[in-house]
């Protein structure tokens, strides 16, 4: 069985590995411009909620950026026999909280810059995410061309806090870019605050831990509004991974949209299918957070089949964190494993197929 882990997060010990990437002004508005927290913090717009308890898990203590890499070997590629995983970063994706697009272009370009050339060289089994700043579409995209034909690089990343629905022509530049190089658009929960400050309908919340449970609500917007303005009409063989935000929430979402466009399709005539069938050709979701019901697995695994999850979901694993998700503890049905622990991602991120012998990935 290959396995590939859709959202392995890979961190420094420090913001100012960044340094060296940074273009002369940049530099100096990060050395010397105000940021929250201490020296060596990445920029951004921060939170209204604070974790309580961190974000990495207890038994991950890194003490060297080299140690991170060890742990990571150590704790979960080694101990789990992961084949590929691909890499996500962490703080990057906040550098869309900024108000001033071309910082944060600045800095999302110069922690690509710094994956490829630290992370990528230290394990075949790496393949990278070209992180983006969306609040500058067209820098995104450029950003996109310049390394969107890496080998090792294997999609376009950005954070599911955003100023408005994915969906919208605004971010299109980015969905052109991505169809150009042929990588899939990926985001991932997280990158509220600042510019992106409402990732909850009916308004912020105070604690963290209802905060965690409420923040797929964006990402159902932001699925509703790229099949709702024909992202996937304009670019069909598209793929659009949604990532840590749950899965639970997709067939009552999915049947909803469905119902009222057979009823009121007259307002998008350019959409050919049901927003269901652009989901399973288009969309695919990682199953970490996997949500467990209390007692029986069976009203899971219900909700996985109504959103045919044999083929739109992924294994992701969120290492480090602290709702890690190993493959042990991964409650999908058994005779599910081989597609969605890999098979499906070899579909979605074709140049992982195209790497490995073919006896590693038949």
């Amino acid at each position: 069985m290959f396995i590939v882990d859709c959202d392995c997060h890979n961190y420094w010990m420090s913001a100012e590995v960044l340094l060296p990437y940074l273009d002369g002004f940049f530099r100096d508005y990060f050395v010397r411009g105000e940021q929250p927290g201490p020296p060596g913090a990445f920029p951004h717009g921060h939170r209204a909620w604070l974790h309580p308890e961190g974000f990495s898990r207890a038994d991950i203590k890194p003490q060297t950026q080299d140690e991170h890499l060890s742990l990571m070997r150590e704790k979960h590629l080694d101990r789990y026999k992961i084949d590929c995983a691909i890499l996500t970063g962490d703080e990057a994706m906040e550098a869309s909280t900024l108000a001033n697009p071309y910082y944060a272009a600045a800095l999302v370009k110069a922690y690509n810059d710094w994956m490829v050339d630290w992370w990528l060289p230290k394990d075949p089994r790496f393949m990278g995410s070209i992180v983006i700043s969306p609040t500058d579409p067209k820098t995104a995209a450029d950003e996109i061309r310049r390394l969107g034909h890496h080998p090792r690089i294997v999609q376009v990343l950005a954070s599911h806090g955003a100023q408005r629905p994915y969906g919208d022509p605004f971010y299109h530049p980015i969905y052109e870019a991505c169809a150009e190089v042929g990588l899939p658009f990926a985001i991932h929960l997280g990158g509220q605050g600042g510019v992106n400050a409402h990732p909850i309908g009916a308004g912020p919340t105070t604690f963290f831990w209802e905060t965690h449970a409420l923040l797929p609500q964006s990402a159902m917007t932001h699925m509703a509004s790229m099949i709702a303005h024909g992202v996937f009409e304009k670019w069909p063989e598209l793929y659009f991974v949604v990532i840590e935000c749950g899965i639970a929430w997709v067939p009552s979402v999915i049947w909803r949209l469905d119902s009222n466009f057979k009823a009121l399709r007259k307002e998008t005539p350019w959409l050919k299918m049901l927003p269901s069938e652009y989901l399973s050709r288009n969309i695919r979701f990682t199953t970490q957070p996997l949500e467990m019901p209390g007692t029986k697995i069976e009203h899971l695994w219900a909700a996985l089949e109504a959103m045919d999850g044999r083929n739109t979901l992924m294994f992701a694993s969120d290492y480090p964190h602290w709702d890690y998700d190993n493959l042990d503890g991964l409650h999908i049905p058994p005779a599910w494993r081989e597609d969605i622990l890999g098979g499906n991602a070899l579909k979605v991120y074709r140049r992982i197929r195209a790497l490995q012998p073919v006896a590693n990935v038949a």
